[in-house]
């Protein structure tokens, strides 16, 4: 696969949205055989938001949107196209980005889904750039939605403690020239041999709803979690490795790296990999937990608006999910 170039693409406003309702890990003390250090222990998180009834993807996505539309000083007529990264849509059709378009009153621009789970944003990142280095865009709203806790199995220890609900959206806009802010580099992978191993098994046209699947309890996630971990160890180092070296940079030109937030200790290997300090590893499991797709979008927002990075700094996007996906993205700010 050819290097991608630079493009001229620049990130004008961040938002994010999260539901008010907390579950702490005593939650589920509190109804399955675990512990709270058993939790804190494999996953490195304390709590995760949920949303309450009156609120779904659509909800939080809107919210997210707002806020970024606001921080770039825009209304939803600059936005020409609208894009949802999810796997908790808030219908199986019409996208839930047609329900935001709707909600924001914007206009009849292009408004589509993508699904590429924990991968999403990074997926759809490169799909908006190259929207816009064609020309025929210049602002398009980018956001990853999730609310995990409608497909997660609250019977299943292994996979409840997990996950989290949220949004988080970016305004992408077209800049002239590639010396200031702009995407330096990205990647895209898939493996599709993988897919069995983190899905949500029915409710599709493969295995559609029916007594067998609700009593299998089939249109929840199901997750072979040790298989997984290995996976998304090796891909993370390897995608922040070429990444880095692709673009012709090593890691202490870094100035954060914002990684899908799936589990500490596989966020914690990449750190000591690329021998970086706390301080450069950004995390915020500990209050989300996973949020698949809107983990990367929450955690950049988070960034901007407390002042872990500014403008002129490089950072690095880097993510792995369900398909197998993974993908990277090297951004000037």
């Amino acid at each position: 696969m050819p290097k991608p170039p630079p493009l001229g693409v620049k990130i004008s406003g961040t938002g994010r949205a999260v539901p008010d309702k907390i579950l702490n890990n005593q939650y589920f003390v509190d109804r399955l055989d675990t512990t709270d250090a058993w939790i804190r222990e494999r996953t490195g998180i304390l709590e995760r938001r949920v949303v309450s009834p009156g609120e779904s993807t659509a909800t939080l996505a809107t919210a997210a949107a707002r806020v970024a539309l606001a921080d770039a000083k825009m209304t939803p007529a600059d936005i020409d196209a609208i894009i949802v990264a999810t796997i908790t849509p808030e219908c199986s059709f019409p996208s839930t980005a047609c329900f935001v378009q709707q909600a924001l009153e914007a206009p009849q621009v292009p408004a589509f889904d993508i699904a590429a789970a924990c991968s999403g944003f990074i997926y759809g990142l490169s799909i908006a750039s190259y929207m816009i280095h064609s020309g025929v865009y210049r602002n398009v709203l980018l956001i990853g939605a999730e609310t995990m806790s409608r497909i997660t199995d609250y019977e299943d220890r292994n996979t409840c403690i997990l996950f989290g609900d949220g949004a988080g959206a970016a305004i992408l806009s077209a800049t002239d020239g590639l010396d200031g802010p702009c995407i330096l580099h990205h990647q895209l992978h898939a493996q599709g041999n993988g897919t069995s191993m983190l899905c949500v098994p029915a409710g599709g046209s493969r295995l559609p709803p029916s007594r067998m699947t609700i009593d299998e309890r089939l249109h929840y996630v199901k997750m072979q979690g040790r298989e997984v971990y290995k996976l998304a160890v090796k891909c993370n180092f390897d995608l922040v490795d070429s990444t880095i070296a692709e673009a012709g940079l090593d890691p202490d030109d870094l100035a954060i790296v914002i990684p899908h937030q799936s589990n500490l200790r596989i966020i914690e290997s990449a750190r000591e990999r690329l021998k970086l300090p706390p301080e450069r590893m950004f995390t915020n499991i500990q209050r989300y937990g996973n949020t698949s797709a809107a983990s990367i979008p929450l955690g950049l927002d988070e960034c901007r608006k407390t002042g872990r990075v500014k403008s002129g700094d490089t950072i690095l996007l880097v993510a792995f999910g369900a398909g197998l996906t993974w993908g990277s993205a090297l951004i000037r700010l």
